[in-house]
């Protein structure tokens, strides 16, 4: 059994991040696909005593296309807009995949200053907490529509390694829409080594190239690696899969697909 495997199996609280990519086709469209496939995964997961809180990107996405005519609007009024717009069309189709198998969902919208205020820290909780245990499917996005620096950065990384510290889940599960964590480009050098497990954050960006960011999403490697520092830090591993693939998190489960886990605490 792959470390991977062996993570998933032994955690009952998962917190998943979808990126961008992964909810979108080679255009830019929403994969609908995609996400049935995901909400189908989660099922599983639930299925098997699991408890599952999503952290998804991908409103702006629907709101191009929902309302197409202002995708190339590049200022940032409308950009919020695409995504006030493109957060309902998210919505609807996790609650219509999720009704599926009989599964409601709750919405969440969360900016980082949500987390510095203990009051509000602790309204997060409870919102969690009351809709896990009825067996409500938490869904978690940026309020895009009114953070203006978070529609910049990009930032459900850090939100789902937030969450994942805030909730005290068991492992945080990154889908985006690479392999995992390579020693060097994969893209352009064909000699590229996947790294399935890492141990030490400070020794892996002494030695690997973290440069680049794909077209449709907004961060790159090197979020994905500082989300993993901030969970490693409290004890808590992260995988990172490439959600392109349909069945990645079944069949990570089970072995039969690989990826990059980050391990242990860190300083």
């Amino acid at each position: 059994m792959s470390a991977i495997s062996e993570v998933i199996n032994d955690s009952k609280k998962i917190v998943i991040k979808l990126g961008s990519n992964v909810l979108s086709d080679d255009h830019g469209n929403v994969n609908k696909t995609a996400i049935q496939n995901f909400v189908e995964q989660v099922n599983g997961l639930i299925q098997q005593g699991k408890q599952v809180v999503v952290v998804s990107s991908g409103a702006r996405i629907c709101g191009i296309g929902a309302i197409n005519k202002w995708s190339r609007r590049g200022d940032i009024n409308y950009k919020q807009a695409l995504c006030a717009i493109g957060q309902v069309e998210l919505m609807m189709a996790y609650k219509q995949y999720f009704s599926d198998y009989g599964l409601h969902v709750g919405q969440i919208l969360l900016t980082k200053e949500d987390f510095e205020e203990h009051t509000r820290n602790l309204n997060i909780r409870n919102a969690l907490f009351t809709l896990i245990d009825e067996g409500v499917v938490p869904i978690i996005n940026e309020n895009d529509s009114v953070s203006v620096d978070e529609i910049k950065i990009g930032d459900n990384d850090t939100l789902s390694a937030l969450t994942a510290s805030l909730w005290n889940a068991d492992t945080l599960i990154i889908l985006s829409d690479i392999d995992g964590v390579f020693n060097k480009d994969p893209k352009s050098y064909k000699d590229a080594k996947l790294i399935e497990e890492i141990h030490d954050i400070n020794e892996l960006l002494q030695n690997i190239d973290v440069k680049g960011k794909s077209s449709f999403g907004t961060g790159g490697i090197t979020c994905k690696i500082e989300a993993a520092r901030r969970v490693n830090k409290y004890g808590i591993p992260m995988i990172l899969l490439n959600g392109k693939k349909l069945d990645i998190i079944k069949n990570a489960s089970c072995g039969e697909e690989t990826g990059t886990v980050f391990f242990g605490k860190v300083d």
